[in-house]
């Protein structure tokens, strides 16, 4: 079966990259036998829209699920239509995110765990536990996570799923904020796990 992985390198070993839309590489890896594809990203550098792309891009090659670190809703929903089971909250190797798929330790969403538009300006990968971002906020810029001036509008976390600023354009209601944040904690806890498990795995080694 093939599992495709956003990555910031151009082979197994490489870290996975956390933004889906706006990843490096995607690397489309052939579970049997651990052979794989390397695409670059064309839509890293899109304006909007990177998201629904990349989800239309691995969708046609023939990918079933999805492996990575961050994805928004654009993303998610494209995926799910196309047929893509999508993971997030990943971290660690290609080839770790893949043997622990292969050994049933990693769980699908259907849930974003960003908002649209997360990664834009962002040229490396962001620790799964930044700052809470909003443009002048604590990770959205230019200048090493202080982001003035350069932060890319409001709503835009920092990082996957410890933001509860939504856009402006879409406030919440206090149960859909609600919700919405019991989502980002079942996210962070199942990052956790993750975590754990390669851990372990790793002192096994």
């Amino acid at each position: 079966m093939k599992v495709a992985v956003s990555s910031s390198g151009g082979d197994l070993d490489a870290q996975i990259d956390p933004r889906f839309g706006r990843c490096a590489y995607f690397i489309i890896v052939e579970t049997d036998d651990m052979s794989f594809e390397v695409f670059d990203n064309e839509n890293i550098a899109l304006g909007g829209g990177a998201g629904i792309q990349s989800g239309q891009f691995v969708a046609s090659k023939g990918a079933k699920t999805i492996i990575t670190g961050n994805a928004g809703p654009n993303a998610v929903r494209t995926l799910s239509a196309a047929g893509v089971e999508v993971i997030v909250g990943q971290a660690g190797t290609v080839r770790q995110a893949i043997e622990n798929y292969k050994k049933g330790k990693l769980r699908n969403t259907t849930e974003a765990n960003v908002v649209d538009h997360y990664g834009m300006g962002s040229s490396s990968a962001q620790s799964p536990m930044g700052g809470m971002g909003r443009g002048g906020g604590m990770g959205r810029g230019r200048g090493m996570g202080m982001g003035r001036g350069r932060g890319m509008g409001a709503g835009m976390p920092a990082s996957g799923s410890v933001s509860s600023n939504q856009p402006e354009s879409a406030p919440l209601s206090k149960g859909e904020a609600l919700k919405s944040l019991k989502d980002q904690a079942n996210d962070l806890r199942k990052q956790i796990e993750n975590i754990e498990s390669s851990i372990k795995d790793l002192e096994k080694k």
